[in-house]
């Protein structure tokens, strides 16, 4: 929703006031009323993790909100992810598919951590989704109660996701905790698996800020998240990735048979642009002359210049300019390929 393959880089985490800081927010409970002594000893502390060696440079974190436990790590979304437009669209998209699919029991969620942390909500999405019903406490104000809930789902979740390769992302105390990139990884992976008539935004990031405490010494890191719809389908789900492959399939060769071509293999295929050039003009009704591309290429440039132009011929039709690069798709990378089908599919799957 989603690669969960995280790179160590450096970052910036924005100065926020107390009662707006992040890591309040995203990092659990935390105690807010402490002695003096217990108050300068945090501030102590949190000022010697800032200037601690081997830390990124610039990160910027509030001592009260580093009060952790010995051995123990928080993880908090830094806030200018937030502000990150494709991030902001995957909130989006996701909130209106649950809003449309809850829309029977009168849930309205505005806010993924506020209303999904206790469960009520992931409880009723997955009940809606699976047809399948919980054996759980309808509404449950304590702590204990809304863990236990979440336990309930999230074991029913892994038990239904985990047999289909699915890795598992996400944990009771990260959801409860508010975190938002482990209520995303969920909420994406449900939605891939139960086929949402949604379509996900691609190459969304996000930076998190991990803060550990070891031998009373705070360490942070700042590290780069992916929540990417075909990542996950490659990583995490083979089963649905097949899936996914076979409906493309269908969906080509049902327009490629008018011309008595056959696809069986997607990424080799597609490799030489020829099919891609061939499949653009079925799909706008028109002749492709071919003196504008390679009927027969040889060379990687031959291929390159052919998968360019089909990415031309899409763009003129309306389609936004392929993420992929024509490089990649030319050298049989699967994901690649899969975005400019899986483009092609959403925008023209109703043509006949």
């Amino acid at each position: 929703m989603f690669n969960t393959e995280a790179t160590v880089g450096g970052g910036v985490v924005a100065k926020m006031k107390k009662d707006e800081s992040f890591l309040g927010r995203l990092g659990g409970t935390l105690a807010r009323k402490k002695k003096s002594k217990e108050v300068s000893d945090l501030h102590e502390e949190g000022k010697n993790a800032i200037n601690a060696p081997m830390l990124p440079t610039g990160v910027d974190i509030h001592p009260e909100d580093t009060l952790l436990e010995e051995n123990t790590e928080r993880i908090m979304l830094d806030p200018t992810s937030r502000e990150n437009l494709k991030f902001k669209d995957l909130l989006k998209v996701l909130i209106d598919w649950i809003n449309s699919e809850l829309e029977e029991d009168r849930i309205i969620v505005k806010d993924l951590e506020e209303d999904c942390y206790d469960g009520q909500v992931l409880q009723k999405l997955f009940e809606k989704l699976s047809g399948r019903k919980l054996n759980v406490a309808e509404v449950t104000q304590s702590e204990i109660g809304q863990k236990q809930k979440l336990q309930t789902v999230l074991e029913a979740v892994n038990e239904l996701l985990r047999p289909h390769g699915w890795t598992i992302e996400w944990s009771v105390d990260s959801i409860h905790s508010k975190n938002l990139v482990a209520i995303l990884y969920l909420l994406v992976a449900l939605a891939m698996h139960f086929q949402a008539p949604i379509r996900l935004p691609e190459h969304v990031s996000v930076q998190v800020v991990v803060v550990k405490k070891r031998e009373g010494i705070l360490q942070t890191a700042v590290l780069i998240q992916f929540i990417d719809a075909f990542d996950t389908l490659l990583d995490h789900a083979p089963d649905k990735l097949n899936v996914v492959k076979t409906s493309l399939i269908t969906f080509v060769n049902k327009h490629l048979n008018k011309l008595n071509l056959e696809v069986t293999e997607l990424e080799s295929q597609f490799a030489d642009g020829v099919y891609l050039i061939l499949l653009m003009g079925l799909l706008e009704d028109y002749f492709v002359p071919l003196y504008n591309f390679y009927l027969t290429p040889e060379s990687f440039e031959q291929k390159v210049h052919n998968v360019s132009f089909a990415f031309e011929l899409m763009q003129d039709g309306g389609l936004k300019k392929p993420k992929a690069r024509p490089e990649d798709v030319v050298n049989l990378n699967l994901k690649s390929t899969l975005r400019v089908l899986y483009n092609l599919f959403t925008n023209y799957k109703n043509s006949e």
